[in-house]
């Protein structure tokens, strides 16, 4: 099969995998100028598969890890003329992603720290369930969500700094929303994301939610978390600004919709252990129409 046939069906490997994966990829996707959607797909396909690795199926947490690793040194050799294949397979797909993530890369010269970074996430998910401090948590979101921002301003044709850090506080802030979002889930697994000294602070005990009730201290750990998130939305705000293009309305639409979601966590009957909101198609005008008329 010739390079360039190799690299149309990598692609379309990883545009499969991508729009069967949840229902965000799809959206996000029509939101970015069509010859960037396979690139795209290429970068959620690598970073999907290694979601996967650290949260799904009945691996052991040194199997995940050592699916991870292996991840990481197909990574460092992105480029190699020879990285089409290993003598050890760990997803069906994982030679097409490697293709696909390669061409990528090469492309638009994207930064394969920024793909380290989301490695190195996703292996602390295996092993880290509590975070102590607000910057702790940060410097997870540093890792496991500010780094897909950077990557599509990057696709995008945006380098500057001061927009990269923008993204950064919305991708933060998205990033805390769904930890607000998902705590019942979360704990009902074996962790709690949101950072034990906050929960120290109001005096909230962790064997409060063994009854499966918000306490008023949890409750207060829930609006200092909330506030905190929502500065980092405000702080990131002006980018939905500076950039040009599609990339303007999928910010616009991206920031609108995570405040939303915020705004109903934080509302004081919510009740984290029975809701989860989302949003869904009686929402979608609205936010739509919010995104026109932006000020």
């Amino acid at each position: 099969m010739s390079d360039y046939l190799a690299i149309r069906r990598a692609y379309v490997t990883c545009l499969r995998l991508a729009q069967s994966h949840y229902e965000n990829f799809p959206v996000a996707s029509r939101l970015l100028a069509r010859k960037l959607r396979l690139h795209l797909a290429a970068v959620y396909a690598f970073a999907r598969v290694a979601d996967d690795f650290a949260d799904e199926g009945n691996f052991s947490p040194i199997e995940r890890l050592d699916r991870l690793d292996h991840w990481r040194e197909r990574l460092a050799k992105v480029g190699d003329e020879d990285s089409s294949s290993s003598a050890v397979v760990v997803h069906p797909d994982e030679d097409d992603i490697f293709i696909a993530l390669s061409d990528t890369i090469r492309r638009h010269q994207l930064p394969v720290a920024l793909f380290d970074d989301l490695l190195s996430a996703f292996c602390q998910d295996v092993t880290v369930t509590r975070y102590r401090t607000w910057n702790e948590l940060l410097d997870y979101c540093r890792r496991s969500a500010n780094p897909i921002g950077r990557l599509v301003l990057h696709l995008s044709g945006f380098r500057s700094e001061r927009l990269a850090r923008q993204s950064d506080a919305i991708c933060s802030a998205l990033q805390v929303t769904n930890f607000l979002q998902d705590f019942g889930r979360d704990w009902r697994s074996g962790r709690l994301y949101l950072p034990i000294e906050i929960q120290e602070q109001f005096g909230a005990r962790t064997s409060d939610l063994e009854t499966g009730v918000m306490s008023a201290e949890w409750r207060a750990v829930f609006e200092s978390c909330s506030n905190r998130t929502r500065d980092l939305y405000v702080s990131g705000r002006p980018i939905c600004d500076e950039v040009t293009g599609r990339l303007r309305f999928q910010l616009r639409l991206t920031w609108l919709g995570g405040v939303e979601i915020l705004d109903r966590v934080s509302e004081k009957q919510y009740d984290p252990f029975e809701q989860r909101p989302t949003l869904g198609f009686a929402d979608v005008l609205p936010l739509i129409w919010q995104t026109v008329v932006w000020m």
